[in-house]
């Protein structure tokens, strides 16, 4: 249990981190932000419950593809709100397309064999 909690105390330490160091300055919470922690602190925590290379190189594999179509969230959000949307429905909205490129990329994929 308690591997679980440190897991989870971890994983939300660096999400509020990225958030304080954000409002003080967008370059540096970017810059966090870019940095997939999500994804690597998830390949750590998977090869330590499975201790297999071959599970965690699949995720990898599959970030990297869907990696592209979460990209239409980082386009649509900023112009969006330029155009003087609010912020929850710019937001709702974003992550709409965002969606819908996810299913378009996992469609498109499926077709040539692609299999996540």
């Amino acid at each position: 249990m308690f591997y679980y909690v440190a897991k989870v105390a971890i994983t939300a330490v660096l999400v509020v981190l990225i958030s304080e160091i954000s409002k003080r300055s967008s370059f540096f919470g970017a810059v966090l932000a870019s940095v997939p922690l999500t994804s690597v602190l998830a390949m750590i925590w998977l090869y330590i419950d499975t201790g297999d290379n071959g599970k965690v190189s699949e995720l990898a594999g599959s970030v990297f593809w869907l990696v592209l179509p979460s990209l239409a969230l980082f386009i649509a959000l900023p112009i969006l709100l330029a155009k003087g949307v609010n912020f929850y429905l710019g937001l709702a909205v974003s992550v709409a397309i965002t969606a819908l490129c996810y299913w378009l990329m996992v469609t498109l994929l499926h077709h040539y064999g692609v299999e996540l």
